[in-house]
C-alpha cells in the first residue's frame, strides 16, 4: 500500500475515491491511475535535478495515455519515444517536440522525416546503417539531425533477461569496441550533428552499482572523444530504475539520481547536461488494474479464482512470470483460500497471480497493484476482447481518460469478401 492507494474505512481507495465507486461507474476491468502518485514520483527526480544541468525524459512506452503524458508535460518533463506514433501522442498531449529524444533500433525513414519536421531534440542512434539512413533523410528534407549514439557497455543489469538491454548479446546499442569508430563516422556525415551519448542497460533494476559501472564506461568514451575533438553536450544515462512489486528494495529515486549526477560531476563533466529516461519508476506504482471475480472454481490440485481481467489486459505475468500483489477491494471476515487468479482467455498462461490466500465470493472486486507501467500499453484484443477503460483520479475527482472499447470497434475496419 502507498499513501495514494490505501484503505478507507476498510475498503481500498485511490486518493479520496473508493475503488468500488469507480467499478460501479465505469465497470471492470479498468485501469485506475493516481495523479498525485505520478506527480510525487516526477518530483522525486526533479529534486535531484534542481540546481543541476539535468532533465527528465519520461520513457512513455511504460504508459502512453494522453492524460498521463499531459501531467508530465505540465510538470516540465521531456519525453523518450520509440516510434512515430509515440511522437504524435506527445504532440496531442501538449508536449514539446523539442524536448523529445527518439530512441529505438528500427526507425523507418517516414518516422525520421516526421521527427525532423517537428524538430525533436535528438535521435538516439543504434547502428551505422541507421546513421546513414538518418543522414540521407535529413539531407533530403533540408535539415541537420542532432544525434546521440547509444552505447552498449556490456554491463549486467541483474534483471529479467527479456528486459536486460546492456549486454553484448542484446540487440540494442553499439558494441563498446565499435563506439569510437562509429562516432567518427557520424561526425563525418554532412547532415548530422553529434550532440550526445546514450546508455540504457535494462529495466526493473534495483541496484545502483550497474548504473555506476555503465556510467564510468560512458564517461571514458566521452573523454576519448574529446581528445579527438568530438565534444558532446549531453550524457543520457537512460532509465530502468525498478519499483517494489513484492519485496524488492530499489533505491530512493532522489538519492539514486543524485548519486549518478555526483559521479558525472566528480569525473569533471558537470558542465554537460544529464538526461534521465525513467518510465516504470514514474508510473508503475501510480496505477492498479481493477477487476471483478466471476467464478470460484475448486480443483483437485488448484483452486481457481476466475476474474474478468486477463492476459490480454495485463501481459506481464504471462510474458515475464511477473509478480503483482493482488488486494481485495473490500475485506471479508472469512477464512482465506489459496487461489490462482486467472482470466477468461483460452490459454493456460492466462494468469494474474498464483497461490494467493484470499477470502472471496463471486462479484467481489480485486485490485492488481503496481499496474501503472507496461499494463495498458502492452494490452491486446486477443480472443476479441475489448481493451479496458482508463481512469485518472485527482483528489476527489474522477476522470475517464480512455473509454472502454466496444466489440464492434474491433472489427469495424475489417471487410467481408464480396462473392
Amino acid at each position: 500500500m502507498t499513501a495514494f492507494f490505501h484503505r478507507q474505512d476498510g475498503a481500498l481507495a485511490v486518493e479520496q475515491v473508493p475503488l468500488a465507486r469507480i467499478a460501479a461507474e465505469f465497470g471492470t476491468p479498468t485501469y485506475v491511475y493516481s495523479r498525485a502518485a505520478l506527480t510525487a514520483a516526477y518530483q522525486a527526480y526533479a529534486a535531484a535535478c534542481k540546481g543541476r544541468n539535468a532533465q527528465v525524459q519520461y520513457a512513455m512506452k511504460a504508459n502512453s495515455n494522453l492524460a498521463v503524458l499531459q501531467v508530465f508535460a505540465k510538470l516540465g518533463a521531456g519525453f523518450d519515444i520509440v516510434s512515430g506514433g509515440e511522437l504524435k501522442r506527445v504532440l496531442a498531449a501538449g508536449g514539446d517536440a523539442r524536448k523529445v529524444v527518439f530512441s529505438g533500433v528500427g526507425k523507418s525513414a517516414a518516422e525520421m522525416e516526421l521527427a525532423l519536421s517537428h524538430d525533436v531534440r535528438c535521435f538516439n542512434v543504434e547502428s551505422i546503417p541507421e546513421l546513414d539512413r538518418l543522414n540521407e533523410v535529413a539531407g533530403r528534407v533540408g535539415k541537420r539531425a542532432r544525434v546521440s549514439l547509444r552505447v552498449n557497455p556490456d554491463v549486467d543489469a541483474k534483471t529479467h533477461p527479456y528486459i536486460s538491454t546492456g549486454l553484448k548479446g542484446n540487440k540494442f546499442g553499439i558494441a563498446f569496441e565499435d563506439v569510437l569508430p562509429t562516432y567518427r563516422a557520424a561526425a563525418a556525415l554532412p547532415h548530422l550533428e553529434v550532440t550526445g551519448i546514450d546508455c540504457h542497460i535494462g529495466s526493473q533494476i534495483t541496484e545502483v552499482e550497474p548504473y555506476l559501472e555503465a556510467l564510468d564506461k560512458v564517461l571514458d568514451v566521452v573523454e576519448a572523444l574529446e581528445r579527438e575533438g568530438i565534444r558532446l553536450e549531453h550524457i543520457d544515462v537512460g532509465g530502468g530504475l525498478g519499483i517494489t512489486y513484492t519485496d524488492e528494495t530499489p533505491p530512493d529515486i532522489t538519492g539514486f539520481a543524485t548519486t549518478l549526477l555526483e559521479r558525472v560531476a566528480a569525473r569533471g563533466h558537470g558542465h554537460r547536461e544529464v538526461l534521465f529516461e525513467p518510465g516504470r519508476s514514474l508510473v508503475g506504482n501510480a496505477g492498479v488494474l481493477l477487476t471483478q471475480v466471476e467464478f470460484l472454481k475448486p480443483g483437485a490440485a488448484k483452486n481457481f479464482c476466475i476474474v474478468d481481467a486477463a492476459m490480454n489486459d495485463l501481459a506481464r505475468p504471462a510474458m515475464y512470470e511477473a509478480y503483482h500483489r493482488i488486494e481485495p477491494v473490500a475485506l471479508r471476515d472469512a477464512q482465506p483460500v489459496t487461489y490462482d487468479i486467472v482470466g477468461p482467455v483460452c490459454e493456460s498462461g492466462d494468469w494474474l497471480g498464483r497461490d494467493r490466500a484470499l477470502a472471496l465470493e463471486p462479484g467481489d472486486l480485486l485490485a492488481v497493484m503496481s499496474a501503472g507501467a507496461y499494463g495498458f500499453t502492452m494490452s491486446s484484443n486477443y480472443n476479441t476482447r475489448p481493451r479496458a477503460a482508463e481512469v485518472m483520479v485527482d483528489c476527489a475527482n474522477v476522470h475517464l481518460v480512455r473509454e472502454r472499447e466496444l466489440v464492434e470497434d474491433l472489427f469495424r475496419d475489417e471487410r467481408l469478401l464480396q462473392d
